[in-house]
């Protein structure tokens, strides 16, 4: 077995006197609580970033009154670029933590997706988060007694969790963007980017849907620590640069 289904496997044990049958499912999102806080300092490393970014909003919007005009467009990409290097603040330092993680969804989609691991078979395919395996998927549940079935109760509550976490982190990034915006460089297609990343939290609720559920636990697992963890890491009243939010 790999080394993250054994970790799995021995978290599972830990918490079985607790959880049971479902020991597994706490099992991943514990250990998916503990990558977090492994990552944390890349976390705050990246906010720092951001904060500093934002101190920039002042000269940005200068360099915008300057460079308006779109034959300036790459005047104004060049300017905002110096200025950035100047302060020794890169312009997008806070991806660093998203793309962290993406080996770990990967690794746990593989394992929940595969009858054997290292040639042995897979008894984690085998556990459940109530009546839903953890290598099922949301259409598997629609043909086990449909939308309202046993299963597909599992899936509806996974949904709706992951569907709170990202209106939530919508309404917060829609409700700063205008001081946002002012952090990012001007140019169209980064403006673009910052309108759409928040929406990216909405996504998730459609990768669940085809994943194992077992991934779409460590999806709500990951979301909601992210918009906790921010809300935190903001709490001085500094506005979280909107392109930020979506990780």
């Amino acid at each position: 077995m790999s080394v993250f289904a054994i970790l799995v496997a021995q978290l599972a044990g830990l918490l079985d006197p607790v959880f049971a049958a479902s020991a597994t499912a706490a099992a991943i999102v514990l250990f998916t609580m503990l990558v977090r806080v492994a990552m944390h300092p890349l976390t705050r490393a990246a906010v720092r970033g951001e904060k500093a970014r934002a101190a920039l909003a002042p000269q940005l919007a200068a360099l915008r009154g300057k460079y308006g005009r779109p034959k300036d467009a790459d005047r104004l990409q060049k300017a905002v670029l110096e200025l950035h290097a100047e302060a020794k603040v890169p312009p997008l330092g806070g991806c660093l933590p998203m793309l962290v993680q993406l080996p770990v969804f990967f690794v746990m989609y593989q394992i929940f997706s595969s009858s054997r691991i290292g040639g042995e078979v897979n008894e984690l395919l085998g556990q459940k988060l109530g009546a839903a395996p953890l290598g099922g998927r949301w259409f598997d549940a629609l043909g086990e007694g449909g939308v309202f079935g046993a299963q597909g109760l599992v899936f509806l509550g996974l949904f709706a969790a992951i569907a709170a976490v990202a209106t939530w982190t919508f309404l917060r990034a829609r409700r700063r963007s205008a001081d946002s915006v002012a952090a990012i460089p001007a140019t169209p297609g980064m403006q673009g980017l910052t309108r759409v990343l928040p929406l990216l939290t909405f996504g998730t609720l459609i990768t669940a849907a085809v994943v194992p559920l077992a991934a779409g636990l460590y999806l709500l697992t990951t979301t909601a620590w992210t918009a906790a963890e921010r809300a935190w890491l903001y709490r001085d009243g500094t506005t979280a640069p909107v392109a930020a939010t979506a990780g």
